[in-house]
C-alpha cells in the first residue's frame, strides 16, 4: 500500500513539472545577453508581454561605476505620432535607461515635445534622471529634423555651451552633425573621462560627399582650442566600415564595428561609433548591437515600428588614460 501511494506521488509530481515546464515554454521566454562570449545578462519575461531592463550579472552598485556604455540609436521619425504608439514607447522607456548616455538621430517636429515626452516616460519607468539636450538654435530656428543627446544626469555631466551644430553656411549637410562635450560623473574631476561627441546622421543619397566632409568636421572639432583628444563620430553613416571616405582615412581612426548588420532587417550596416585608438584608449573593448526582436519579444513588423535601424553602443572607462579600470 505504501508502495503504491510513492509510486502515485511520483507520478502526480512528474506530471507536475511536466505542465509547469509547458506553461512556462509557451508563456515565458528567456532573454539574454552576450559580449565576447560571456554571459552579462539575462531575463526572464512574459511572451508577447512587456520587456523590462535585464538584470546584469555582476553588475556594480550605483555610485562609483568603473565603466559607461554609450549608445547611437537612429529612431526613425520620432515624433509625438509615434509615441503614441504604446509599444514603440515602451520599448524605447526599457532601452533607453540600459546606457549612460544615447546620442539619437532622426527626431521630427519644430519642438522638442517628441524628447521631452520620451524622457518623462524613460524616467517614469526606470527611475533614473535622464536627461536630453539638443542645439539652443532648434527651438529659435523650429528646425524640424535633428538630433540630439539623451544621458543620465546621475552619471554624466554636459558642458552646455559646447553643444552646437555644425555650422554648415554652404548647407552641404543635409542634417547638420551635432557636437557636444561631456565629462563621466563619479571620479574626481582631473580623474573623469572627458569626451567630445559628433552626432551624424548622414543623408543616404549623398553619403560619399557627407562623409568626407566629416573629417573636415572632425579635425575642427579636435583643434578647436579646448584640448580634448577624446573625439568620438557616432550615428548612422549609411556606409560600412570600408566605405568611410576621408573620415575612414583621419590617421588612428578606428570603426569599433565591422562586418555586423545594424538595420533591423539585417541587411547592412549603416551605424557606427568612430574613435582614435591612439588618444581614446578609454574604449575597453565591447561593443554590442541591439537585437529589439529579441529582447522586447517583437515580430519584425514590430520592430520596424520602433527603427529601421538597431541600436549600437560601447563601452568606456569611467576614469581618464584607462581602458581597463
Amino acid at each position: 500500500m505504501v508502495g503504491r501511494m510513492v509510486k502515485q506521488g511520483i507520478l502526480f509530481l512528474a506530471i507536475a513539472v511536466v505542465v509547469v515546464a509547458v506553461y512556462g515554454y509557451l508563456n515565458y521566454s528567456v532573454q539574454t545577453r552576450y559580449e565576447n562570449g560571456k554571459l552579462v545578462y539575462w531575463k526572464i519575461v512574459p511572451k508577447g508581454g512587456r520587456s523590462g531592463e535585464a538584470t546584469p550579472i555582476d553588475s556594480p552598485e550605483d555610485g562609483l561605476r568603473p565603466t559607461i556604455r554609450i549608445a547611437s540609436f537612429q529612431l526613425g521619425r520620432l515624433d509625438e505620432a509615434k509615441l503614441s504608439n504604446r509599444r514603440v514607447a515602451d520599448v524605447l522607456a526599457h532601452l533607453v535607461p540600459q546606457f549612460d548616455l544615447m546620442a539619437v538621430q532622426g527626431v521630427r517636429g519644430k519642438s522638442q515635445a517628441a524628447l521631452v515626452r520620451l524622457i518623462d516616460q524613460v524616467n517614469a519607468t526606470s527611475g533614473r534622471t535622464f536627461d536630453f539636450i539638443t542645439c539652443p538654435t532648434q527651438r529659435r530656428d523650429a528646425l524640424e529634423h535633428y538630433s540630439a543627446f539623451l544621458f543620465d544626469r546621475a552619471r554624466i555631466d554636459v558642458d552646455r555651451n559646447t553643444v552646437h551644430f555644425v555650422e554648415d553656411r554652404l548647407n552641404r549637410f543635409q542634417t547638420k552633425p551635432l557636437v557636444g562635450a561631456f565629462r563621466v560623473r563619479g571620479p574626481d574631476a582631473d580623474q573623469a573621462f572627458t569626451f567630445t561627441l559628433i552626432n551624424v546622421e548622414v543623408d543616404p543619397e549623398h553619403a560619399a560627399a557627407e562623409l568626407d566632409l566629416l573629417a573636415e568636421v572632425y579635425r575642427a572639432v579636435r583643434n578647436d582650442g579646448r584640448g580634448e583628444d577624446d573625439v568620438i563620430v557616432l550615428g548612422d553613416l549609411e556606409a560600412d566600415d570600408h566605405h568611410l571616405g576621408e573620415l575612414g582615412k583621419l590617421f588612428g581612426a578606428t570603426a569599433l564595428f565591422s562586418n555586423v548588420p545594424t538595420t533591423t532587417r539585417g541587411t547592412r550596416l549603416a551605424d557606427n561609433i568612430v574613435i582614435d585608438r591612439r588618444a581614446t584608449v578609454e574604449f575597453t573593448g565591447r561593443t554590442e548591437v541591439i537585437d529589439l526582436m529579441r529582447q522586447f519579444n517583437l515580430t519584425m513588423a514590430e520592430a520596424m515600428e520602433v527603427s529601421e535601424h538597431l541600436p549600437i553602443s560601447a563601452e568606456f572607462s569611467s576614469y581618464e588614460g584607462t581602458g581597463r579600470p
